[in-house]
């Protein structure tokens, strides 16, 4: 098993904590957004005197609920396209385990989600890169990298909409040209659309489970954690028309038994989140993007695309290496007691050498926070003996 990017320099946090240094937690997607009262005020007040299994699929009323959330969403479901799982990861796996076999070949756009490796590794699946540019703001990679790449063993595709790490998020075009692929060659297209509500600028998400004949194919991955800032609930869905499919992952389902009875009861309470909420939310997430994202861009051979949705970003800088510098600013570099964790992006690709000068940053912390952590990355830029030499400004993005 792969080691996560995002939480192998932990101990050095650690060590960098306990010398009295002030670490800005840029490196995983933890919101400090308050959970909906709804869920918090549903938690307090339970009253039960058993804490029970659910059926293995999860809660009827809870996947009811659901079934209107996604049609308030603009996405047609029955009850029965539905399984309740732990966590967006158990339905990914599921997924992996119920629609390929060990030695099945998955093309998944890099950089992506560090534990997609992990999730592969535990399912025998060999995850195939397509690489996006930073240069192009991570869009999808043209349709001829994605037919080079397909081989007799290539059972599925995977993205991320929109995008952890890289905070894009594709357009219906863009979509449309994966649908006629996955036509093409009776592929299986997995969507982790767990950041939904996230879009800005007035961009709005447009769903795998919306394009035109490939219900059978389309496999969508859910989840509480980021919607509700209910990160520790560990609760997602495994979504899909295609009826075998839904019958051959419930299997899976019940040899674990049931998700978990407390965090569908939350998830459940949840649905009651007033429209205001989220409103509030991404006007804040839009705000910390801005200053993280312009800051980052206004630091000297530092290059940052602008997210257009989540709240994620990959910064390329001017060093030799962005692990060891992630782990200099833990170790060795402090800037008025502060110093930041990242996580280096390098862990989410697949192809070697990839995104060696490259990091991963979340910007889920307020904004006084995000504001001090990017006057310590622009002190430490400074100093940090593995910078390497701007040669000029049109060439800061290649330095």
């Amino acid at each position: 098993m792969p080691a996560s990017p995002i939480r192998k320099l932990v101990p050095f946090a650690e060590a960098a904590k306990a010398k009295g240094k002030k670490v800005h937690h840029l490196n995983i997607g933890q919101p400090d957004i308050e959970t909906p009262a709804v869920v918090l005020d549903k938690m307090r007040n339970l009253d039960r005197k058993v804490i029970e299994y659910s059926n293995s699929e999860g809660f009827m009323s809870y996947r009811m609920g659901l079934a209107k959330y996604y049609k308030d969403n603009g996405i047609q479901l029955n009850v029965e396209d539905i399984m309740i799982t732990t966590g967006g990861s158990e339905a990914l796996i599921f997924g992996f385990q119920t629609c390929l076999n060990p030695g099945d070949e998955l093309i998944i756009p890099e950089p992506f989600y560090a534990n997609y490796n992990g999730f592969a590794v535990m399912s025998g699946v060999k995850i195939v890169p397509v690489t996006a540019t930073i240069d192009d703001g991570f869009a999808l990679p043209p349709v001829e990298a994605f037919e080079a790449m397909i081989t007799p063993k290539t059972k599925g595709i995977l993205i991320c909409n929109p995008g952890n790490p890289t905070g894009y998020l594709y357009s219906q075009a863009e979509l449309e040209k994966l649908r006629d692929i996955v036509l093409k060659h009776d592929l299986y297209l997995f969507a982790d659309e767990v950041y939904r509500e996230f879009c800005y600028d007035g961009a709005k998400p447009f769903s795998v489970m919306n394009l035109a004949g490939i219900d059978n194919n389309v496999i969508l991955v859910d989840s509480v954690s980021k919607r509700y800032s209910m990160c520790g609930a560990r609760i997602g869905a495994l979504i899909s028309r295609n009826k075998e499919v839904m019958a051959a992952a419930l299997k899976f389902g019940q040899a674990r038994l049931s998700p978990p009875t407390f965090g569908q009861l939350a998830s459940e309470a949840a649905l009651n989140t007033p429209a205001e909420y989220f409103t509030a939310v991404t006007a804040e997430y839009v705000h910390r993007r801005d200053v993280l994202v312009d800051g980052l861009n206004a630091i000297p051979g530092v290059v940052c695309p602008k997210p257009s949705g989540a709240f994620y970003c990959i910064a390329e800088l001017p060093v030799d290496n962005a692990e060891r510098f992630c782990q200099w600013m833990l170790e060795e570099f402090d800037f008025n007691g502060q110093t930041v964790m990242m996580a280096p992006a390098a862990g989410f690709y697949a192809t070697p050498g990839a995104g060696a000068n490259q990091v991963r940053l979340a910007y889920v912390l307020e904004i006084a926070a995000l504001k001090n952590a990017v006057e310590c990355l622009k002190v430490a830029l400074t100093v940090y003996p593995g910078k390497l030499e701007i040669v000029s400004e049109n060439s800061a993005n290649h330095s």
